[in-house]
């Protein structure tokens, strides 16, 4: 375990922002951090210059962003893609107000969501796809190439082509997935299970490999900018697959960073350096380094569990959340 009264600590260099209730995500549009709020509204801290922008009736279950738009679904059974100026707008609206759990972006402007068993697509082009799940979707990803969708569910993925009649490609897997995420290159397909495991695929053989030893479900996962490694929670340090192999994970070890008595809660890699910031269950917030282990503090452990960490895209600047409201901006 590592002594964090020994590290060297840059917390005094961050900007805190209260947040005023548990922070679920945070993401960048024009350098500006911009929190997603458990309730109703996403904030935005331009330095001193904070304001709420109020973009749901309820509670914000879930968000993505792609620079220069956050979308998020709520409880209120509606999706809503804020601008830098804060702008809402609605972009689609359950007609039963049925909780919008799953989004994601894709190229050329398009957005995917789910409701219940149900994936809806939304073209740039503003035409509308749809695909019944097997069972309720528990995660979604648009491939880095190609207009492609994962969407994760009971018992494994459909590999889906919105504009494409033929039926998806299955990759099958007995269990509950509740989260999937694609390599950078396209090359694997990785889901994060009901169950303190992963589950992946070698997408052009479906191959398949398991990644265990958590002590808990893996609730979140971020790629290394070189996309050689696979970042994630789940245990009490930070686990890396290597996926820069042919084969992937299969056959060998991950490394083991940062060891904590807490267990890791949310990952999020530096967008251009060999670096994750790595949130924990007791608050504690590191920078790790990935070829040598080297730690810096940003947040001392107080007990509130790390919700939400995020990168800027120039890698200056770190923001991170919490469950009880407590945030920060850390400009490097």
């Amino acid at each position: 375990m590592s002594s964090t009264s020994m590290l060297p600590s840059l917390a005094d260099r961050v900007h805190p922002v209260a947040a005023g209730s548990a922070v679920i995500g945070v993401h960048f549009l024009d350098r500006v951090p911009v929190f997603v709020l458990a309730e109703e509204a996403l904030l935005f801290a331009d330095g001193e210059d904070e304001k709420t922008v109020a973009v749901h009736g309820g509670g914000i279950l879930v968000s993505t962003c792609d620079g220069e738009r956050i979308v998020t679904g709520g409880d209120d059974g509606r999706l809503v893609s804020t601008n830098a100026s804060g702008e809402a707008k609605e972009i689609a609206a359950d007609e039963k107000k049925r909780w919008i759990d799953q989004v994601a972006l894709g190229p050329d402007n398009a957005v995917a969501w789910s409701v219940g068993k149900m994936t809806y697509v939304l073209t740039g082009k503003g035409e509308l796809r749809s695909f019944e799940a097997p069972s309720t979707v528990g995660g979604l990803c648009f491939a880095p190439k190609g207009f492609r969708l994962a969407i994760a569910h009971y018992n494994g993925v459909s590999f889906w082509f919105p504009n494409a009649a033929a039926a998806p490609e299955k990759f099958e897997w007995k269990g509950s997935h509740l989260g999937v995420t694609i390599s950078p290159d396209g090359r694997f397909l990785v889901t994060m299970m009901q169950e303190p495991t992963l589950h992946g695929w070698r997408i052009v053989d479906a191959k398949h490999m398991r990644m265990s030893g958590y002590s808990a479900r893996v609730r979140s996962v971020s790629w290394t900018a070189n996309g050689q490694f696979l970042a994630t929670s789940g245990s009490e340090q930070v686990i890396l697959w290597p996926f820069d192999g042919k084969d992937g994970p299969m056959g060998r070890q991950p490394k083991l960073l940062a060891p904590e008595e807490a267990r890791v809660s949310v990952v999020a890699c530096h967008p251009k350096q060999p670096v994750v910031a790595a949130g924990y269950a007791n608050g504690l917030v590191l920078l790790v380094r990935m070829d040598d282990g080297a730690l810096i503090q940003v947040r001392p452990a107080d007990g509130q569990p790390v919700t939400a960490l995020g990168w800027d895209a120039t890698g200056q600047t770190l923001a991170y959340g919490t469950e009880i409201g407590d945030a920060g901006v850390l400009t490097l």
